[in-house]
């Protein structure tokens, strides 16, 4: 019997939890939860979700510790639970920026196992996209767990630990860039007479739909473009128009602002 815990029950966190409890392993997982908000652990009791009554009682009963906090309090929540450490636990951190250096340097041992995890907010629909750091102090097996917890909550891809920061522009960032695009196309709609609910209905459904192109069709990202591009047609108008506004390039520099950023905040 597995004994997972979570150091925080916020949105992720609970998450993460209701995915646990939902698929095959729930029958064979304990999962305890402490937060500071008793409530938000409540809320998560008909899950099977044990309350414990500190940081410190997580890391005595569990094998599996999620860091599932804010990074601005990461380091607070590190050191309360310092002395509860022990090295064949896991811990697993959610929180962009922060290094597994900074937390065996703060927990005061070199030997601690962890896993970086960059999740993205899809996971509160089960359809998250989890980049999760290979780990060479985490035993295989554990590490197995790691990645089948986050198969329960969307897809799960297993990358070098040292690109943890990188590839919080593929997955972690980009929802609110693809949100900040489609806003677009929903407001042209809402201007020429389309109503908000009808342009976002149709808008999401192609987001969806090539997506699955892109995942399953075989077919290539410029094959794909060309599929839908007839000569002297409509598709052609607009892309001259994206070619025109450098779209890929804005893209790529976004990616870039977001990884420096990363690296600004890394602890």
């Amino acid at each position: 019997m597995s004994k997972i815990g979570f150091i925080g029950a916020g949105n992720m966190g609970g998450a993460i939890m209701k995915g646990i409890a939902k698929s095959d392993m729930g029958g064979n997982t304990e999962i305890y939860a402490f937060d500071m908000d008793k409530e938000k652990v409540d809320m998560l009791s008909e899950f099977g979700v044990k309350y414990s009554e500190s940081a410190n009682e997580i890391c005595d009963v569990c094998d599996i510790v999620f860091l599932a906090v804010k990074p601005q309090v990461f380091e607070d929540v590190l050191i309360s639970f310092r002395e509860h450490t022990k090295e064949d636990t896991v811990f697993v951190s959610i929180a962009a920026g922060i290094t597994a250096e900074f937390i065996r340097k703060t927990l005061g041992n070199d030997k601690i196992k962890v896993v970086l995890v960059m999740p993205n907010t899809p996971l509160l629909l089960g359809e998250g996209a989890t980049a999760i750091g290979q780990s060479e102090s985490v035993p295989a097996d554990k590490f197995k767990l790691v990645c089948d917890i986050f198969a329960q909550c969307g897809k799960a891809v297993v990358v070098p630990e040292s690109k943890m920061k990188e590839v919080i522009a593929l997955n972690g960032s980009s929802p609110a860039f693809i949100y900040l695009y489609a806003k677009g196309f929903i407001d042209y709609g809402k201007s020429v007479g389309f109503d908000e609910e009808t342009s976002k209905e149709l808008f999401a459904q192609s987001l969806i739909g090539s997506a699955k192109m892109i995942t399953d069709s075989g077919y290539s990202i410029d094959e794909l473009i060309k599929m839908v591009s007839s000569p002297g047609g409509t598709t052609l108008a607009g892309l001259d128009k994206l070619y025109e506004g450098k779209l890929t390039e804005i893209a790529d520099n976004a990616c870039q602002a977001c990884t420096k950023r990363a690296y600004e905040l890394s602890k």
